[in-house]
């Protein structure tokens, strides 16, 4: 993996800056589903969230894709959501408070190298556009977080840029402005299948898309020991 770790940008600014930008965001991230929403929708539909099951978003955003798990787990399952920017989990709060199942779901502040959760928690844990956000070393550290929170058998769907795919400029030219104007173009391209093997997670199912000429991937993976 180090070699791969030389073609990632890194992540300049620091956790609380993140928190700060996300915070100033909230009431208009909204918007970004429409470029997003899409791959989102993809990336839920490979987790098939299941009646009962306890699920987990890092990263909830506005809450959209949370409402959508409360929704799946029925009412004997349970959806959690944690995110670093509190101004998101008020927005999200509102979201979900408009939709079916918002009883069954739990918003949290916090921040995923720590998740406050005890071991084997979860079924399914889900990132879209979130995992790109850390910094290089921290990445490992977020997943190893998610294997030890799921249970074995349990299933971590990842959407996010992707460092991989069909060459073309336009992810020259994304690397570029993420480089000087992180605080907009904050996502980067990592290599999201390999970091979840190196997690130690089997992949089950990949897809790769594009956004605007930028490489996705939609990967699916498995805690099976």
């Amino acid at each position: 993996m180090k070699q791969n770790e030389q073609m990632i940008g890194r992540v300049k600014r620091t956790r609380k800056q993140t928190k700060n930008s996300y915070d100033r965001m909230s009431r208009f991230y909204s918007l970004f589903n429409l470029f997003e929403g899409k791959y989102k929708r993809i990336g839920i539909q490979k987790l098939d969230v299941r009646t009962s099951e306890s699920v987990l978003e890092i990263g909830f955003g506005t809450g959209h894709c949370l409402a959508d798990i409360a929704r799946n787990v029925g009412e004997t399952g349970k959806a959690y959501g944690i995110d670093i920017s509190e101004h998101m989990c008020r927005t999200a709060r509102s979201t979900i408070e408009k939709s079916p199942g918002s009883a069954r779901a739990e918003i949290l502040c916090g921040d995923a190298p720590k998740l406050p959760f005890k071991d084997d928690s979860f079924d399914a844990i889900f990132m879209s556009f979130v995992l790109d956000l850390f910094d290089t070393p921290d990445i490992p550290l977020v997943l190893e977080e998610c294997r030890r929170a799921l249970k074995r058998g349990g299933r971590i769907c990842v959407v996010a840029l992707s460092r991989e795919g069909e060459e073309t400029s336009m992810p020259d030219i994304y690397g570029w402005l993420h480089e000087h104007f992180q605080s907009v173009f904050d996502c980067r391209q990592i290599f999201v299948r390999q970091s979840l093997e190196d997690a130690g997670f089997q992949i089950v199912d990949y897809t790769e898309m594009s956004l605007l000429g930028l490489p996705i991937d939609i990967v699916l993976g498995e805690k099976n020991w």
